[in-house]
């Protein structure tokens, strides 16, 4: 039986890494010389003096290049091929993990709806499963501006071929920044400026580059979360603390606290509205 799944397991790898290379068999990219002197041939060489006719050492410095090799996409009209968008689509796809874990609202949110569940003490209600879509929901809803100005900005003027992949990664890059800055406190930031060898820092977010900013971001959310789950444990951990005592001053030493404290855990969590009240002010404090 093990050995049936490694054999599928085996199989399944085989096909995804041989996915990308079948998807451009059959769509090729067109590869053609530039024309360097604008005379409408591009079939010049692409050296601009003989092999070997260099007479000193700064011919050897100097590229005998004269004219480029380019890449057209979709016959060069600017977009990219559908079999070439299906390859970066599945890479992104592969990413699209880390991605939410590291830039969006996602981390702090699901810690604290695990520590709400944890003060409950209900063990797996809600279960894992609707934890995770409340948690991808609300990210949804929060990133949403985000996410609208990324496409807006980057991904439709790349579509239309407005500007280049550089300055769409730019553009892309811009609202993230502008969004997990505030979420960042100064200490974190300064800590992994200093790792990072950057001694002198302004204080300005634009001098903040992207990899010093997403490790401060993931450590303050970590932060912020497990302050915002310590402050939801108060009011459950004085339930425990109460029930424990009248339990011991019954006598009833053998019969475990928390069996009794969750069905009034429960009852005041209710009565409270406490998901409305957990999830309006965590959303709260994104904005």
């Amino acid at each position: 039986m093990n050995g049936t799944r490694r054999k599928r397991s085996l199989l399944r790898l085989f096909v995804y890494a041989l996915l990308p290379f079948v998807l451009l068999y059959f769509a090729p990219l067109q590869a053609r010389a530039a024309d360097a002197d604008n005379d409408g041939d591009t079939d010049e060489r692409t050296y601009e003096d003989d092999p070997g006719s260099g007479e000193d050492p700064q011919d050897i410095d100097n590229p005998n290049v004269g004219n480029t090799v380019t890449i057209a996409l979709n016959d060069g009209n600017g977009s990219i091929n559908g079999a070439l968008q299906i390859v970066l689509i599945l890479t992104g796809m592969a990413l699209l993990p880390f991605l939410l874990l590291t830039l969006t609202s996602f981390t702090r949110i699901i810690i604290v709806l695990h520590f709400t569940r944890q003060a409950l003490n209900t063990q797996t209600a809600p279960p894992n499963m609707v934890l995770l879509g409340i948690a991808l929901f609300l990210t949804v809803y929060i990133m949403s501006p985000v996410f609208s100005t990324i496409y807006t900005d980057a991904i439709e003027p790349l579509n239309n071929g407005d500007i280049t992949t550089e300055e769409a990664l730019e553009a892309g890059i811009a609202p993230l920044r502008e969004y997990m800055y505030p979420q960042t406190e100064v200490k974190d930031v300064s800590v992994f400026m200093e790792i990072a060898g950057y001694e002198e820092w302004s204080g300005a977010p634009d001098d903040v580059p992207l990899q010093v900013l997403i490790p401060a971001y993931v450590m303050s959310e970590l932060r912020t979360a497990f302050i915002i789950g310590f402050l939801i444990y108060i009011p459950f951990l004085i339930i425990d603390m109460v029930v424990a005592s009248v339990l011991m001053s019954m006598g009833m030493m053998m019969l475990p606290p928390t069996t009794i404290s969750m069905p009034f855990k429960i009852l005041l969590f209710v009565l409270a509205d406490g998901w409305n009240l957990i999830i309006v002010n965590l959303v709260k404090t994104f904005f």
